[in-house]
């Protein structure tokens, strides 16, 4: 396969409606907390507003500036992110790092519409961005329990 068969089957129908879709693009008033993360070698960026109670995201917000694969990413967990609390965020996160540097098996319900990036796992440049809003959430989701514990 050459090089453009590779990015056209990279790039798939599924990942490129993701993309299109991204929800919860609206700034929240007041979130508890805010986090911008920034991916060096393709310069995408995600900002993740969250607002979390009794240990769960109840209003989650983000802004997307990446390569379609990142939105891609986005667009699963900004569906599916509210109600989950730090635990769920951190293990899906980790499920979706070693499904693309580790051959590991596609994050676990309600996240599973990742897997739709397993053909990224040969595009070692494209994984930051594809755990871009995950890593922000983590992020987030910690600032915001150290705000309520000050």
């Amino acid at each position: 396969m050459t090089g453009n068969q590779d990015l056209v089957k990279l790039y798939s129908k599924r990942i490129l409606a993701l993309a299109a879709a991204i929800p919860l693009t609206e700034r929240l008033e007041n979130p508890d907390a805010s986090v911008r993360k920034r991916s060096p070698l393709c310069g995408s960026t995600v900002t993740v507003e969250l607002k979390v109670s009794d240990g769960r995201v109840v209003a989650f917000a983000q802004d997307v500036k990446a390569c379609a694969l990142g939105q891609a990413a986005a667009s699963v967990v900004g569906s599916n992110i509210v109600g989950c609390d730090l635990a769920q965020i951190r293990a899906v996160r980790d499920q979706l790092s070693a499904m693309l540097k580790d051959n590991g098996p596609v994050p676990a319900p309600p996240f599973d519409g990742l897997g739709v990036l397993l053909p990224a796992r040969d595009y070692k440049n494209r994984h930051a961005s594809i755990l871009l809003a995950l890593d922000a959430s983590v992020e987030a989701f910690q600032n915001a329990s150290n705000r309520a514990c000050a």
